[in-house]
């Protein structure tokens, strides 16, 4: 399989600045290793078309304040589904009202607080980036630590004080297949949160 060119502009996120040969149409990211927090607002910022998430651990201000620039684009679709479990934290619950007041009858944005269809917790991580044609999953929060923010690639410069990482990955991936798939997916999980409000 070709590996993807798509994927190839997340390289600058990686310490050695370039992809390992032969991943195809996804690649795998390691919090405290790559730069996932600045993957994700990549990936957030350079949104065109379309954008739908849903997220377990919500935490981050940075990430947040993207996600409510796309609302203001009346072009963007943006969807987002947020655990109800982690909804009652300080930052989260901050987050949350912020992104609420966004929400609107717009047919562009839809936002929802959840849980899954049997009543337990919405432990999804991840979404879609329409227009650049990929999605991302695997186990980060978005959070500090979920993340690893503030990792530093050079291996001469030491990461910030108070530094933490929780081991977690991110997969970014171009397939179109699962692409749809997980689309329909966010999109049924998004449905039981909104129709059992």
């Amino acid at each position: 399989m070709i590996d993807d060119p798509k994927l190839q502009e997340l390289a600058q996120f990686t310490p050695e600045g370039k992809l390992t040969p032969g991943y195809g149409d996804g690649y795998l990211f390691y919090v405290g290793r790559d730069d996932v927090h600045g993957i994700l607002l990549h990936l957030i910022k350079n949104e065109t078309l379309g954008f739908k998430l849903n997220m377990f651990g919500y935490d981050d201000d940075e990430l947040n304040q993207a996600i409510l620039d796309l609302f203001k684009i009346p072009s963007i679709h943006v969807q987002i589904s947020l655990d109800k479990s982690q909804a009652g934290g300080v930052h989260e619950r901050k987050i949350i009202e912020a992104d609420q007041q966004q929400d609107s009858s717009d047919f562009a944005n839809s936002f929802t607080v959840l849980q899954s269809a049997t009543h337990q917790i919405s432990h999804t991580k991840g979404g879609i980036c329409a227009a650049q044609g990929l999605y991302f999953e695997g186990s980060t929060n978005w959070s500090s630590s979920g993340e690893g923010t503030g990792i530093s690639l050079k291996s001469d410069v030491a990461n910030p004080k108070g530094f933490k990482a929780q081991n977690n990955t991110l997969f970014v991936s171009t397939n179109k297949t699962n692409l749809l798939r997980f689309n329909t997916e966010l999109d049924v999980e998004h449905l039981v949160g909104k129709n059992n409000k």
